[in-house]
């Protein structure tokens, strides 16, 4: 029995191929697009939500293209609003699965308003978020994660702005779930997209996604053979914070400094002891704030993987409580009586 008092189903034995509209995606040859949905119908089918329970909802972009390639219910909504859509089925159909497919400019830019409030509120909604770091289906505009100095056709000089960091905003406003991937990382993506569908409450994923077209070899630091062990940092929960050739350097808190440091194992007395073992479910989201901030900080890997992974109260779980309390102080009530009760009055 759902919250609102439906009875469910057992769920069906799915195929990747069950989650495949058969419609031809319209994206262009190499966009890092193709490796997201390829990842998101591989994990569909292992979720534990039958096919007609799950909803993808998007904005405006060409991330937002995605639900008419999936073989459920979905929404193609308006810029920057699915976010607002998604809240509203989600607290009137809690027994969905809803996922908000979007992109930086979709979702931090006309919608930056709404992506936040959505963390905040910890509805339980799985927002997944293509970075490509320019506006790719109005060709190639700056962007709210476009790099400062980055040339664009609305920056030709270079962009004067700072970009957002998407994890950190997201853990700023509240999200109990916030993780990042790339694109071409498929493995690590579809571990990453698993433990976002297992999650309840506000989650965030960032994927690092490549635009070959208007923003081509934007993740080319990270990704390249030559510099990707040094580049990335991968997170894992329990082990400790290690990256670089031979797992030889790691990331350490200095706790007379209250800061992460990168270290070098067997330098200056450092051995794995010395280094930070993650941890998303912590419940004070300091860490988890620093960590999503080493990005931006020269001479540090970029991490990825799941940040911050907390269970508390949803707001959907919550209405419904209310809803639950105050049927049984109150019982049932018809509409008719509610519109005409003691707060309605005439003009005469």
């Amino acid at each position: 029995m759902s919250a609102n008092g439906q009875t469910q189903n057992p769920v069906p034995t799915y195929t990747k191929k069950d989650f495949e509209s058969g419609v031809d995606p319209r994206w262009c040859p190499g966009c890092g697009d193709f490796s997201i949905i390829n990842q998101v119908q591989k994990a569909m089918p292992n979720v534990g939500v039958a096919r007609e329970n799950i909803v993808f909802i998007s904005g405006i972009g060409c991330s937002s293209r995605f639900p008419y390639y999936m073989n459920n219910y979905g929404m193609h909504t308006l810029h920057g609003r699915a976010p607002s859509f998604a809240s509203g089925l989600k607290v009137s159909r809690p027994e969905l699965m809803v996922w908000v497919i979007t992109g930086d400019g979709d979702a931090l830019a006309i919608g930056g308003n709404h992506f936040i409030h959505t963390m905040r509120r910890n509805l339980d909604l799985k927002v997944l978020m293509f970075n490509n770091r320019i506006y790719g289906l109005t060709k190639g505009q700056v962007s709210p994660t476009s790099l400062l100095g980055q040339k664009t056709k609305t920056t030709p000089h270079g962009s004067p702005d700072y970009p957002f960091n998407a994890p950190a905003l997201a853990l700023g406003a509240g999200a109990t779930f916030v993780a990042r991937s790339i694109d071409v990382e498929g493995a690590h993506m579809g571990g990453v997209i698993a433990a976002a569908a297992a999650h309840k409450g506000s989650t965030f994923v960032e994927v690092f996604q490549n635009c070959p077209v208007f923003n081509d070899g934007a993740y080319t630091f990270l990704t390249d053979k030559a510099v990707k062990t040094e580049a990335i940092l991968r997170m894992e929960a329990g082990k400790p914070l290690l990256f670089g050739k031979d797992n030889k350097k790691g990331i350490r808190f200095d706790g007379q400094k209250a800061e992460l440091q990168v270290v070098t194992l067997g330098e200056d007395g450092v051995t794995e002891k010395d280094i930070l073992i993650h941890d998303p479910t912590r419940a004070d989201p300091t860490i988890a704030f620093m960590m999503a901030n080493l990005s931006d900080r020269a001479g540090f890997p970029t991490p990825i993987g799941i940040f911050r992974d907390v269970r508390k109260p949803t707001a959907d779980e919550m209405t419904w409580e209310m809803i639950g309390a105050t049927k049984a102080k109150k019982g049932e009530r018809s509409l008719v009586k509610f519109l005409s009760d003691a707060d309605t009055w005439q003009v005469k």
